[in-house]
């Protein structure tokens, strides 16, 4: 029920305070698992994609947000559950599979499921090399891809800035990316490499951002 008020105020509030550019909702599947596979340029990307989706879409959430205590803990964990957030553990070496895991158990659900191949945010705004997990998540799944582009969410919470702005901002949703022909090919590993690529192809074409061939590496405390 909160999830359902939280929707019904917050997509409507939202489109008439920021105004954002939506092209291509038309493109996300109203039904089954899918992939949404954006890039990354905020912390609040996580929040405007579920907004502007045509259906509700699942992203991961470091579980600290649910330890929270209080009023303002409360509030915390009843956000977060309302946009459909998966709590997950970070920093443990088992953290990685973890998430895949998580976001798999979505998927079987037959529900949307957003991803950020980058692994994190861009703070140069430069689109980097996407890793893999994306991949067999898409390919483990059977789920289509839809590749994702946002614009204009680092304007609204730069790096360092507590409080949101008001700033307009863009979502383009690409046409759905179908890997069910390669679930079987060996050997794995370049597989997985070939539909990271094209998904990123994907997010670039929509995205237009100047394209690095590195990874983008967690920043530091300091700069998160």
């Amino acid at each position: 029920m909160f999830a359902l008020v939280l929707r019904l105020i917050l997509i409507p509030l939202t489109r008439v305070i920021y105004r954002p550019v939506i092209e291509g909702r038309d493109n996300v599947p109203r039904r089954g698992p899918v992939i949404l596979a954006s890039n990354h340029l905020s912390f609040i990307d996580s929040m405007v994609i579920p907004l502007v989706a045509p259906r509700p879409v699942a992203f991961l959430a470091k579980s600290e947000y649910w330890s929270g205590t209080g009023l303002k803990g409360r509030i915390m964990r009843s956000f977060f559950t309302a946009i459909s957030a998966v709590p997950v553990e970070r920093g443990t070496h088992r953290s990685a599979q973890a998430s895949l895991d998580a976001s798999l158990a979505v998927l079987n659900e037959g529900m949307a499921f957003g991803i950020y191949p980058e692994g994190t945010r861009s703070l140069d705004g430069r689109l980097y090399r996407g890793r893999t997990g994306v991949a067999w998540l898409a390919l483990t799944s059977g789920a289509p891809v839809v590749p994702v582009a946002l614009a204009g969410t680092q304007d609204i919470q730069p790096v360092g800035k507590r409080m949101p702005r008001v700033r307009r901002v863009t979502v383009r949703f690409g046409e759905p990316l179908d890997f069910s022909d390669r679930r079987e090919l060996k050997p794995v590993g370049p597989v997985r490499r070939g539909v990271t690529d094209e998904i990123m192809d994907a997010i670039h074409k929509l995205s237009g951002q100047t394209r690095v061939a590195t990874y983008n590496e967690r920043p530091t405390e300091d700069a998160a």
